[in-house]
């Protein structure tokens, strides 16, 4: 066997290892909070309270128009100097959500807003209540409109982690660097760090096109 391939099986567990206790689980809790963040910014950009719809809107704004790398740094190498130290767990949760909520929630604010405003006039012509035409009427409508984009948001946040090697995560990516660094092998590592994200990413990609299918069964 040739050494290229000895390193090559010597490390596939290792990268993948660290996909399965770092990189999947930062990007599930990361996007779980980031579609709380997502539904509530929508939800107030679309209200009738302007000093909502602005500080919303500038938190969009900011999230949306800096690098998500910079944003890292910000909260784990800047913050300390405000009296503020995270673990570089803590701050990569912290900068993904707020992230991928600014991005998510653009795509929710546009699904709540393709739904004709007749559908508004009827539900509240029946009695209800704001919440109850949202809950019953423009939630589940809202969800099969931006379910492609949000879940491409969420590929997109997988992909995004491998940033947090920057602020010593120990991430696939990181774990490459580290092997990298002992074989001198880079094209062969990184190439391998290549295939098991695409892995990854095919997986989500398949799952996405199910969602997407179950959700528009009835249309």
């Amino acid at each position: 066997m040739s050494r290229e391939m000895q390193i090559a099986l010597d490390s596939i567990w290792p990268i993948l290892k660290a996909g399965l206790i770092v990189t999947i689980p930062l990007s599930l809790i990361a996007f779980a909070i980031a579609l709380v963040v997502a539904v509530i910014t929508a939800l107030a950009r679309i209200s009738n309270y302007k000093i909502l719809r602005a500080i919303f809107g500038i938190y969009v704004w900011i999230f949306r128009g800096t690098p998500v790398l910079v944003q890292l740094f910000i909260v784990f190498f800047g913050f300390p100097k405000a009296g503020i130290t995270l673990d570089a767990w803590t701050a990569a949760i912290i900068t993904f959500s707020l992230n991928t909520g600014a991005y998510a929630s653009e795509s929710i604010r546009a699904s709540i807003l393709a739904i004709p405003k007749g559908q508004w006039e009827a539900a509240e012509s029946l009695g209800m209540t704001y919440w109850q035409v949202l809950r019953r009427v423009i939630a589940p409508q809202t969800i099969r409109i931006s379910l492609p984009s949000v879940t491409n948001d969420f590929i997109d946040l997988v992909k995004g982690t491998s940033l947090v090697a920057s602020i010593t995560l120990a991430d696939m990516f990181m774990v490459g660097q580290q092997i990298t660094a002992r074989t001198y092998e880079p094209l062969l590592i990184y190439s391998l760090c290549a295939v098991i994200y695409l892995i990854f990413i095919s997986v989500l990609m398949y799952l996405q096109g199910r969602l997407e299918k179950y959700a528009s069964k009835y249309v």
